[in-house]
């Protein structure tokens, strides 16, 4: 296989990962157990299914690692289009993983209250409390790094435009995607009252579609070796 369609699909697998792991991180376990008005269900939940909370962590893990790898291999991959270019988008998508990382501490924190908030005197009610304090700090920080999850996509996206040997649909999309992120943080930061929009959910629309469709596209597909050979 040609070594520029190998690094294509490698990128394409990380992205894969980010993806499958995200939305089971990030999306499927809290649906499953977070009940935000209701502080008791939520604890039953978590206490009920423990396992799962404990996965959505590791799916965590699973995502920010995979999220580590995918911009180094995509900036060999786009280097020859714009390397300073290339290196912004990466910088910017490595800023999120501390972050992210960071933020999953409280969810081992939840996890300590559970196992020993009794041992230290912590009533139920407080516990209650306390649980959703921190599941409440946890989603600001997924607020704090989707910055940056936006931010590397206006770079990347302009990279695919430009590159040739990828759709340049996927770039408009992901530079898109950039705007809807930014669009999504001011809502959640500035006007809280819009979040829950049924609109709102459209604003993010073209960086789903442009992330997964990049992923699919370097994964199945990979590039097109002679055009990348036309930007060296």
């Amino acid at each position: 296989m040609n070594p520029n369609k190998r690094t294509a699909r490698l990128a394409g697998a990380f992205y894969l990962g980010v993806v499958i792991f995200g939305i089971f991180s990030i999306a499927y376990v809290p649906s499953q157990l977070i009940r935000w008005k209701d502080a008791a269900q939520t604890l039953q939940n978590i206490q009920a299914s423990e396992s799962l909370f404990r996965w959505g962590i590791a799916g965590g893990v699973g995502c920010y690692l995979c999220f580590t790898l995918l911009p180094l291999t995509l900036y060999r991959l786009l280097k020859p289009v714009h390397e300073h270019l290339a290196l912004l988008m990466t910088v910017l998508a490595l800023l999120s993983v501390p972050v992210s990382f960071l933020n999953l501490q409280h969810k081992f924190d939840v996890l300590s209250l559970l196992h020993s908030g009794a041992s230290y005197g912590v009533s139920a009610e407080q516990l209650q409390q306390q649980v959703m304090l921190h599941l409440v700090s946890y989603s600001n920080g997924v607020v704090i790094a989707q910055v940056f999850w936006g931010l590397w996509l206006l770079p990347f996206g302009y990279l695919v435009y430009r590159s040739g040997f990828l759709p340049k649909i996927l770039g408009v999309l992901l530079m898109l995607g950039c705007a809807g992120y930014m669009f999504g943080f001011l809502i959640d930061t500035v006007f809280p009252g819009l979040e829950n929009a049924p609109w709102v959910s459209y604003v993010r629309l073209p960086a789903t579609i442009g992330e997964i469709g990049t992923c699919l596209w370097l994964l199945i597909i990979g590039v097109n070796a002679k055009k990348l050979s036309l930007t060296k």
